[in-house]
């Protein structure tokens, strides 16, 4: 045995970090959103961080919906991402990416009547963030 048994348990350690996180990258990769919606994910970024924080404090709402809009909030508040926002592009898009994902397992939830109740946006928005979440439904004129 050698007199540093602590170094290799650092580099274990160092290694399962680095390879949990490039599963993670894997991860946003597969689930990105395909034909050009990222750059539509980015445009309506804003909004969508105003819709999520609405959605979250919407008690109508059933509880694992705004548990899910809580971690995410949490997740984009913290400094440290996945990517790092000073890569260009792919800093932000794992953003997008993530709040894409969790927007089509709430729409798909709550039914996409409550998100466009709240949607803060324009109508070209709102159906940006209808072809995001892969759901068909035209928006219907107000």
């Amino acid at each position: 045995m050698t007199g540093l048994p602590w170094l290799d348990l650092l580099i274990g350690i160092a290694v399962a970090l680095l390879l949990t996180w490039l599963v993670l990258v894997a991860v946003l990769a597969i689930i990105r959103p395909r034909d050009g919606l990222l750059r539509e994910a980015l445009r309506i970024l804003p909004d969508v961080l105003r819709l999520i924080h609405q959605l979250a404090g919407d008690k109508t709402l059933p509880r694992g919906v705004r548990l899910r809009f809580g971690l995410l909030l949490a997740y984009l508040a913290m400094p440290i991402d996945l990517i790092p926002d000073f890569i260009p592009v792919l800093g932000y898009a794992d953003d997008a990416i993530i709040v894409t994902a969790v927007l089509r397992g709430v729409v798909r939830r709550a039914g996409l009547d409550a998100v466009h109740a709240h949607w803060p946006g324009t109508d070209d928005g709102f159906t940006a963030l209808v072809r995001l979440t892969g759901l068909a439904r035209p928006v219907d004129s107000e």
